[in-house]
C-alpha cells in the first residue's frame, strides 16, 4: 500500500510541477484532450497544441515585460523613501508562505507544516472543482479553473489563512476543510464571471480564473447599475470619437504611449537619475530623457505582445474545449488568465483601468504612512495592473468610461487597505509579502474573520454563501442560464425578446 501511495505521489508531483503549474503546457494538454475527443486528425492535434502553448508563452513574455518594465518604480518607491514594507504581489505572497513554513520561529499554528501539504491542497481542491462542474445540474457551476500558477499561489495563501482559523485541527481534517473551501471558491468564482465574460467577448466560450473573480462580478454589476440609473449614459471608450487633436487617443498604441510617458515620467523624475544609476537601472552616460521615454514606450510594446499571445491561443482553447464540453463535462467552459480578456473590448480600457487603479493604490499607501500604520504596503505590479486593468475592461463594457475610471480606483484602495489589515492580523506581513489581489484583499479576509471568530459555524456560513451564489444566478435566468455556455446566440435572442 505504501508503494502505491509513493508511486501516486511521484506521478502527482511530476504532473503538478511540469504541467499543472506551468499554464502554457497545461493549456496545451487541454487542447490535445479536446481535439482527441473531437476526433481531429493527429496533425491538427499537434498544431493545436503548438499554437496554444506558444500563444500562452507569448502572453507570458508580454506579462513578464510589463512587470520588469515597472520594476524601477517599485524599487524606487521602496528604497528611495526608505520604506520597510510588505509587498502585495502573488509571488511575494507565495514566498512569504514558504518562508513562514521554513522558519523555526514561525507562529505556532503554522509550525511543523510543509509546502508539500500545499501541493496536496491544490490537487484535492482542483478535483472538487471538476466534480462540482460535473454535478452542475445541482450545483449550477459551469466553469473549471485552469490557471495552474494562480492555483498554486492561492493554495499557499489559503493554507496559511485556514490554518490560522483552525489551528487545533490535525493534518487530515484541516486539509479536508481547506480543500472544500478552496475548491468551492474556484468553482463558484469562475462561474460568477461567466455571464459578464460572455457579454464582453460575444460568446467566446471561456471565463476568468484568476485573483479578482468576485471583483469582476461585483464591479461589472455596479457599472451596469450606475449607467442604467444615470440620466446621461456614459459611452464605452471604443464608441467615443474625440474631436481635434484628442482624436489621436482613439489609437490604442498612441494613447498608451502618451499616458504612460506622463505616468512613468512623473514618478521617475521624482526618483531622479542619480538614484536610478545607484540601483543600476541605467548608467551615468545614458540620457535620462530617453531612458524615461524608452521605459514608457516599452509598456505599449509589451501590452501589444500580450494581446498577440491572447489572439494566438484563445481560439484553439475554446474550439478544443468543445470536445471536453460535449463528451465529458457538458456545457462547461474553461476559466483562463484574466489577461485573455484584453483582446476584447477597448484596448484603451486596459490602460485607463491600470492608471486609475494605480492612483487608488498610491493614495491608500500614502494614507497608511500618514496614519502610521503598523503594516506599510508597497505596490506590486501584478495586482496594480492585472486586477485594475481587468476591472477597467469589464466596467467599460457594462458602464462606459465613467465606470472604467471609478471602479478601478476603488479597487486600488481596497487592495491596499484590505491587504494591510489581513496580512498584519495573520502574521504574513512579517515575511514581506501577501497575495494582495482583489478577492484576497476583500473576499478572503471576510471568510477569515467569519471562520476565526465563529469557528465551524463560520465555516458553514462561508460555504453556504458560496453554494448559494450560483443558485441565485440560476433563479434569475432559469431559461437561459445553461444556454449561456451551450448556445450563446440563442441565449442572446431570448433575452432580447424578453427585454
Amino acid at each position: 500500500m505504501e508503494a502505491i501511495l509513493n508511486a501516486f505521489m511521484f506521478i502527482w508531483s511530476f504532473f503538478a510541477k511540469n504541467i499543472l503549474t506551468q499554464p502554457a503546457y497545461f493549456i496545451g494538454v487541454i487542447v490535445v484532450i479536446g481535439y482527441i475527443l473531437l476526433r481531429k486528425p493527429w496533425y491538427d492535434v499537434l498544431a493545436g497544441f503548438l499554437k496554444a502553448t506558444v500563444g500562452y508563452m507569448i502572453l507570458v513574455v508580454g506579462s513578464g515585460g510589463l512587470v520588469g518594465n515597472f520594476r524601477p518604480i517599485l524599487v524606487g518607491l521602496k528604497e528611495r523613501f526608505h520604506l520597510s514594507a510588505m509587498v502585495i504581489d502573488p509571488y511575494f505572497g507565495q514566498n512569504a508562505v514558504q518562508a513562514g513554513l521554513e522558519d523555526p520561529n514561525a507562529p505556532a499554528f503554522i509550525a511543523g507544516k510543509t509546502f508539500s501539504q500545499v501541493m496536496l491542497l491544490l490537487l484535492f481542491a482542483f478535483i472538487l472543482n471538476i466534480l462540482l462542474v460535473a454535478l452542475k445540474k445541482y450545483t449550477k457551476c459551469r466553469a473549471i479553473f485552469t490557471t495552474g500558477h494562480v492555483q498554486l499561489q492561492q493554495a499557499a495563501t489559503a493554507f496559511w489563512l485556514i490554518m490560522f482559523c483552525f489551528p487545533v485541527l490535525n493534518n487530515t481534517w484541516v486539509l479536508i476543510v481547506m480543500s472544500i473551501v478552496l475548491g468551492v471558491y474556484w468553482a463558484v468564482g469562475t462561474n460568477v464571471c461567466v455571464g459578464a465574460t460572455q457579454d464582453l467577448t460575444d460568446g467566446a466560450g471561456f471565463s476568468v480564473a484568476h485573483q479578482q473573480m468576485f471583483g469582476i462580478a461585483i464591479f461589472s454589476k455596479l457599472a451596469e447599475i450606475m449607467n442604467s440609473k444615470s440620466k446621461k449614459k456614459s459611452r464605452r471608450i471604443e464608441d467615443l470619437k474625440l474631436p481635434g487633436f484628442l482624436a489621436i487617443f482613439n489609437e490604442n498604441l498612441v494613447a498608451t504611449s502618451i499616458l504612460m510617458t506622463i505616468f512613468f515620467g512623473a514618478i521617475l523624475l521624482v526618483l531622479g537619475k542619480d538614484f536610478l544609476v545607484s540601483q543600476e537601472f541605467l548608467t551615468q552616460e545614458q540620457n535620462f530623457f530617453f531612458y524615461i521615454l524608452t521605459t514608457s514606450l516599452n509598456f505599449a510594446v509589451y501590452l501589444s505582445i500580450l494581446q498577440l499571445g491572447v489572439r494566438t491561443f484563445v481560439s484553439e482553447l475554446t474550439n478544443s474545449f468543445q470536445g471536453i464540453s460535449d463528451k465529458l463535462l457538458h456545457g462547461a467552459v474553461p476559466g483562463v488568465d484574466c489577461a485573455v480578456t484584453y483582446g476584447f473590448g477597448s484596448p484603451n480600457a486596459v490602460t485607463i483601468g491600470f492608471l486609475f487603479g494605480a492612483i487608488g493604490q498610491f493614495i491608500a499607501i500614502g494614507l497608511l504612512l500618514v496614519l502610521k500604520s503598523p503594516v506599510v504596503v508597497v505596490a506590486g505590479f501584478v495586482p496594480l495592473f492585472f486586477d485594475n486593468a481587468t476591472i477597467g475592461v469589464y466596467c467599460n463594457n457594462k458602464g462606459g468610461l465613467r465606470a472604467a475610471c471609478l471602479f478601478p480606483f476603488i479597487s486600488g484602495l481596497c487592495q491596499v487597505f484590505g491587504s494591510a489589515l489581513i496580512a498584519g492580523w495573520v502574521g504574513m506581513a512579517a515575511y514581506g509579502g501577501y497575495l494582495g489581489m482583489w478577492d484576497w484583499a476583500v473576499i478572503w479576509p471576510t471568510f477569515t474573520v467569519l471562520m476565526k471568530y465563529l469557528s465551524y459555524a463560520g465555516l458553514v456560513i462561508v460555504l453556504a454563501i458560496l453554494f448559494l451564489i450560483p443558485q441565485l444566478q440560476y433563479r434569475k435566468n432559469k431559461d437561459t442560464y445553461f444556454m449561456e455556455t451551450e448556445d450563446y446566440e440563442k441565449c442572446k435572442e431570448i433575452r432580447a425578446q424578453k427585454q
